[in-house]
């Protein structure tokens, strides 16, 4: 593969959909017969306002070098937006985003947080969908899902009321 058809591979790949996906590594190798771009060491990722860090990124296409699956792995940390303009940010194992389904999932020591809310999920499993905003969480084995929301009582409202 001459390296000329790896750049033009890796620029249809992440120039399709509707956003632009960008990606800055330490190492990158594709596969365009097979349709998988990796990205090595320093991974960092931004798609329109969503930012992931991570160790490894692998990245598959379909025929026509659109994104099908996104697969962010080793010690991810990122930021996230939905289309409802909701904004979490937080901490996984590994990631998974399906483009054309527009969720991401995230697994292993999940901490995910609702910015501006103070709402946070601790799980081994947890799915966001960008479009709807909605969340599903799944502990690990015996351990529970861990919710935490911050509750204002009438004092602390009325305080608020009055400065």
């Amino acid at each position: 593969m001459t390296i000329r058809s790896i750049l033009l591979c890796f620029i249809l790949t992440f120039y399709a959909q509707a956003s632009e996906l960008k990606v800055i590594a330490d190492l990158f190798e594709g596969d365009e017969q097979k349709g998988i771009s990796y990205f090595s060491g320093n991974v960092q990722i931004s798609r329109d306002s969503d930012e992931l860090n991570a160790s490894k990124l692998t990245i598959f296409t379909d025929e026509d070098r659109k994104p099908t699956k996104i697969i962010i792995d080793g010690n991810v940390k990122f930021t996230i937006k939905t289309e409802q303009k909701e904004q979490y940010s937080g901490k996984a194992n590994q990631v998974t985003y399906l483009p054309t389904e527009k969720y991401y999932k995230f697994f292993g020591n999940v901490v995910l947080e609702q910015l501006g809310s103070k709402k946070k999920i601790i799980g081994e499993t947890v799915v966001i969908n960008l479009v709807t905003s909605q969340a599903k969480a799944e502990g690990k084995g015996n351990e529970p899902v861990i919710m935490i929301f911050e509750i204002e009582d009438e004092k602390t409202e009325k305080s608020k009321k009055r400065n």
